[in-house]
């Protein structure tokens, strides 16, 4: 008798010890401090406080029942990334629009989106004087799209509550046409200097992306220096035309390889014949995170979080438009990993200063302008700035072919003396389109004068 009472106190005392090393594994899951491989503390990098303070538009989703999952109870209203080494995010936090779950919940085919309500997943970073340029980009989605819209905004912290605040200031009704979440520029702790700097400030934060939303499926990243001139749903639906290989859209570098950059003076590998720009770039996330991606550094593949670092040591010395580049290396040694769509969805300065280059925009028109090299702010192409001006001006509620098309089409008769305002009918050939769109649907420009 003697001997089942020591077998049974022994297991009793062996449970207690099973019970005590899985309530420890647990909590370690949850445990965010410091641990043997180098996870930050999240009391020690707090770089999410200024959202801690602000706990999200509580009570929009009272207008409409469509967006009631971005109210999860399980969700923080918190946003914040930690690089650790690779990004995570604990499972009840997400951001200023809670649209997160838990990245440890079922998930179910290729669906990864978690709360989803069918909208498009649109992503910018803005660092720097990049405030006003980054909210007409959002304007211009907001004005022209007919279907839910997802923002994820990275922002230094200086910029976090200008951003909030000037959201939240658009009419209600417009407000129902997206959600918005707001996360930190973080970047590798041992090598955010390096990054942060590689090219325009915090430009590489875009590399990232895919390791940062985890939830999120597929997204359309986008330069702060865009114009929508047509619903963002027209690009989202290009997600339909990856084959089974496909994982990220681009658009070339250049038409016109006799005025190209990369093939006259790139010294690294770059996709295609004249590269390609990285302003606009469709992702299906969850592929790209799946892959082992071919490079000319390992034998074997390497995962999109294995690659980024190496390829930026083995290259930085050689690569002058940063991100891009690395982009660029990346598709070259995968060149059946990414689609090319045509250069009307990222119709640049170098499409019309040098004589229409853009054979598809002159057939169909400019679907997305993209004004780098700053010309939506200087005088070197009137044409661009007339249509980032016109956006910018034009007030929520007011008729947008009397307010919007007909002062722009005013505004491109005067650029006509210049190189890209020859083409300017181009601009606004989609664009009306896209208005009288939104004018049979009813979009949020035009319901919006009914509010108070």
């Amino acid at each position: 008798m003697r001997c089942y009472l020591h077998a049974f106190l022994l297991c009793i005392f062996f449970t207690f010890l099973s019970l005590l090393y899985v309530y420890s594994q647990l909590a370690s899951t949850e445990d965010w401090g410091v641990n043997g491989r180098g996870i930050p503390d999240r009391s020690g990098h707090d770089t999410g406080s200024v959202l801690r303070k602000q706990p999200g538009l509580a009570g929009r989703d009272r207008y409409s029942s469509q967006r009631s999952c971005f109210y999860s109870v399980r969700c923080k209203s918190v946003s914040v990334s930690y690089w650790s080494p690779y990004w995570r995010q604990p499972a009840d936090v997400c951001g200023e629009k809670c649209f997160l779950e838990s990245p440890r919940r079922a998930r179910s085919g290729a669906a990864e989106g978690g709360c989803s309500d069918g909208g498009s997943h649109l992503a910018v970073v803005a660092c720097g004087p990049r405030l006003e340029e980054t909210l007409t980009m959002l304007k211009s989605a907001v004005l022209l799209s007919n279907k839910p819209l997802n923002f994820h905004i990275f922002a230094e912290d200086d910029l976090q509550h200008s951003f909030r605040d000037a959201l939240r200031s658009w009419p209600k009704m417009v407000q129902m046409k997206f959600n918005f979440t707001i996360y930190p520029i973080t970047f590798p702790k041992d090598n955010a200097k390096e990054w942060k700097k590689l090219f325009k400030p915090c430009a590489s934060q875009r590399l990232f992306l895919p390791l940062i939303l985890k939830e999120v499926d597929s997204l359309l990243y986008v330069d702060t220096d865009i114009i929508f001139l047509q619903p963002v749903e027209e690009i989202w639906n290009l997600l339909s035309h990856f084959n089974s290989t496909h994982l990220a859209a681009m658009a070339p570098e250049h038409e016109e390889p006799r005025i190209g950059w990369y093939n006259r003076f790139a010294r690294h590998p770059y996709y295609g014949k004249t590269g390609v720009n990285s302003g606009v770039m469709l992702m299906n996330m969850t592929r790209l995170r799946e892959k082992y991606f071919q490079n000319d550094m390992t034998a074997a593949g390497l995962r999109w979080e294995e690659i980024l670092l190496p390829l930026l040591q083995k290259y930085k010395l050689n690569i002058t438009w940063g991100d891009q580049d690395l982009l660029n290396i990346i598709f070259y040694h995968n060149p059946e990993s990414l689609y090319v769509f045509p250069c009307q969805w990222n119709y640049r300065p170098d499409h019309c200063i040098y004589g229409s280059n853009c054979k598809e925009a002159e057939q169909t028109g400019v679907f997305v302008l993209h004004g780098n090299r700053g010309v939506f702010h200087d005088h070197k192409q009137p044409a661009f700035r007339a249509v980032y001006e016109a956006i910018q001006k034009y007030q929520f509620g007011e008729d947008l072919e009397a307010s919007l098309l007909q002062p722009l089409e005013a505004s491109l008769q005067k650029t006509t003396n210049s190189y890209c305002g020859r083409t300017s009918h181009l601009f606004t050939k989609r664009l009306e389109q896209s208005i009288r769109s939104v004018q049979r649907e009813g979009g949020p420009g035009q319901r919006a004068r009914a509010l108070p």
